[in-house]
């Protein structure tokens, strides 16, 4: 449950993990081109268009994952083998680190 005291805590530790964590793993892993991994990281946020298809757009108590049609398990297991070509392997781990993100977003 979500109390105006953890809200603050909450919003600190979703969006570090949305923008600070990327460019670590980009660091760590894509070290010879981790300014673009960290931007293509970045860019899967687009994600959150899907937001847009429910009402309300925001709501802090609503869990993503598995109510968002961009945050299916379905698409969460897309992603996933997305990570084993070369060519999507960035955009596989921006996308599974935001499902990260967002599913702990669902502990609090």
């Amino acid at each position: 449950m979500i109390t105006a005291s953890s809200l603050p805590w909450q919003t600190i530790v979703h969006y570090s993990l949305h923008f600070l964590v990327p460019a670590g793993i980009a660091f760590v892993f894509f070290n010879s081109q981790w300014i673009r991994a960290w931007g293509m990281m970045i860019l899967t946020m687009l994600v959150d268009l899907d937001h847009l298809l429910a009402t309300p757009v925001f709501d802090p108590g609503r869990c993503s994952i598995g109510f968002h049609p961009l945050h299916s398990y379905y698409a969460v297991g897309v992603y996933f083998l997305l990570v084993f070509f070369p060519k999507t392997r960035i955009v596989a781990v921006g996308l599974l680190f935001h499902m990260f993100t967002d599913w702990q977003d669902c502990m609090w």
